[in-house]
């Protein structure tokens, strides 16, 4: 007798409604101010310079603007929700039109 085997598909049941953002997305960076959030893992920066580089050779008008702690968290964790921390990051926050964030492992 032959074995048989249930064969299942890898794809789940979707949620029919279409994602969207919580803010629009812009529709051009130029003279916009891009905020580039870089986490304390060790690779996010070099991440992000490179993605600042390009950034400067595509649209020349935008300003950039990075948040970076300069200290290691456990975990590598940015903890922007501590208190010492959340001020400067909502003033920065609230100083870009757009963020670009890096995790790098």
């Amino acid at each position: 007798m032959a074995e048989q085997y249930e064969v299942l598909s890898p794809w789940a049941e979707v949620d029919p409604l279409p994602l969207r953002g919580i803010t629009p997305r812009l529709s051009d960076l130029k003279g916009k101010k891009i905020g580039l959030f870089a986490n304390s893992k060790a690779v996010s920066r070099p991440i992000l310079t490179v993605v600042e580089q390009c950034l400067r050779e595509r649209f020349p008008s935008s300003k950039i603007s990075w948040y970076a702690p300069k200290e290691q968290y456990t975990y590598n964790v940015v903890q922007v929700e501590a208190a010492a921390n959340k001020e400067v990051f909502e003033q920065w926050l609230m100083g870009v039109d757009a963020v670009i964030a890096a995790a790098g492992d």
